[in-house]
């Protein structure tokens, strides 16, 4: 069974609806027994960096999030929450992440604006594989995947998937039993359905 952590910050229901699509049990939940008893975990995220570490502070969860990622249990986290994962974000201040990966979160410069992009980053964009993993499993360099954010990660040892928007940054990151996706596979038809499937598969 799959928990879809809800802390009233991710767009859960259709993560859900996409687990279930390719035929997996998930439950959207804030219950510590069951976030404990579940196979795998997936952290959404929707709005602004601070205000979702805010809410699993305010939920009582982060404790929990990490004795579940130091169990070895495969986690996911998706926009936001693959942000949280990081050491911390300077989205509206200096925000402390959850810290399993080096570097900060940062806005995409002003500078791509000139460049005629726009700031949040929103839409279909193509990725680049850097390095294989199971959750990668039937894509390949050059498919595309939905994205809204403002802010990104930066390039890192621990970076598998890149995407270029007037600058290059982690489109993916994985080390042991953790995977974060900043595009969301939810909405990313065929081939955000393939990653939900690999995740759900994924056995570390």
């Amino acid at each position: 069974m799959i928990a879809i952590i809800d802390y009233n910050s991710g767009n859960v229901r259709s993560v859900q609806k996409a687990f279930e699509y390719v035929g997996f049990d998930a439950v959207i939940t804030n219950d510590k027994n069951i976030i404990n008893n579940a196979t795998h975990l997936v952290l959404p995220g929707v709005g602004a960096f601070g205000d979702c570490y805010k809410n699993l502070l305010n939920t009582d969860l982060i404790e929990t999030l990490h004795d579940n990622i130091k169990s070895g249990k495969p986690f996911l986290g998706i926009c936001v929450g693959m942000q949280l994962l990081f050491e911390k974000s300077f989205e509206f201040g200096i925000h402390e992440g959850l810290g399993y990966f080096d570097g900060n979160i940062k806005k995409f410069p002003e500078e791509i604006v000139k460049e005629g992009k726009k700031i949040p980053h929103m839409g279909w964009n193509s990725i680049n594989i850097v390095a294989d993993h199971p959750i990668l499993k039937g894509i390949k360099s050059g498919d595309y995947f939905y994205f809204v954010h403002s802010y990104y990660a930066p390039i890192n040892d621990n970076t598998i998937v890149t995407c270029n928007y007037g600058v290059e940054f982690t489109a993916a990151v994985a080390k042991n039993n953790i995977v974060g996706v900043q595009f969301h596979p939810e909405k990313s038809a065929e081939n955000g359905l393939k990653i939900i499937k690999n995740f759900g598969e994924w056995q570390c």
